[in-house]
């Protein structure tokens, strides 16, 4: 169980890694008047945003609204 757990954290911290970076590539693409690329960039952070909402508990997700609210 311990090292289901751990393997979820990874994952989830993957997810969030690839979220900044996706994000910081979205801004870089505007910045540089590149809209096809941002589109794209952004569909595919939406993705990103869906499979993080898969693998988080949903009473960490419950907390964490709490916190952005």
């Amino acid at each position: 169980m311990v090292f289901q757990d751990c393997d979820s954290i990874d994952a989830v911290d993957q997810t969030l890694r690839s979220l900044r970076i996706k994000s910081n590539q979205i801004k870089l693409a505007k910045s540089n008047s590149m809209p096809y690329v941002a589109e794209a960039l952004e569909n595919q952070l939406l993705e990103l945003k869906q499979q993080l909402s898969k693998s988080i508990d949903p009473e960490f997700q419950a907390l964490m609204s709490l916190l952005n609210d």
